[in-house]
């Protein structure tokens, strides 16, 4: 019997996620994205979380408490995050509402974009960034190519 490379229940890219506070980060997906608790495991001491997987829909989230000794710290209080995680919901609304009343800062309320997505991001009270979407429609790549130009000159017209 051979050993597989990606172990059953696992996908081949999985978010990997640093915070401090682990514990309660865990609790905030779990009320904001319906996550369930896979597994925990905490450091030697018990004070804090090593790692910890989430299960939200067919996905798996890990995470962990900060440990900048072993090259892993937590984003730093109100920086701009460099990365996000995008996720789809069956109601971007009422996520994204959610996730503002748990504690979220409001980066992009839902809105209907041209990629055919109802699309919003939020930066999570431990400093990652999300997007989450429902998609609404289908869109070609002609068409999406199309809208996004027109976006974009709106964008520029908008910041000029």
């Amino acid at each position: 019997m051979s050993t597989k490379a990606i172990p059953d229940g696992y996908d081949s890219l999985i978010p990997s996620l640093v915070v401090r506070d682990a514990a309660k980060a865990i609790e905030f997906y779990k009320s904001v994205f319906g996550a369930t608790e896979r597994m925990r495991m905490p450091t030697s001491d018990g004070k804090k979380i090593a790692h910890a997987e989430l299960q939200i829909r067919n996905a798996v989230l890990m995470l962990g408490d900060e440990c900048p000794q072993l090259g892993a710290p937590a984003p730093q209080p109100g920086s701009t995050p460099s990365s996000s995680v995008m996720i789809y919901v069956n109601d971007v609304d009422a996520i994204y509402k959610k996730a503002i009343s748990s504690g979220a800062k409001s980066v992009m309320p839902p809105a209907d974009m041209f990629w055919g997505d109802r699309f919003g991001k939020f930066i999570d009270p431990f400093g990652h960034q999300w997007g989450v979407a429902t998609h609404q429609r289908e869109v070609t790549p002609e068409e999406c190519a199309q809208a996004a130009a027109e976006w974009g000159k709106k964008a520029e017209l908008a910041a000029a």
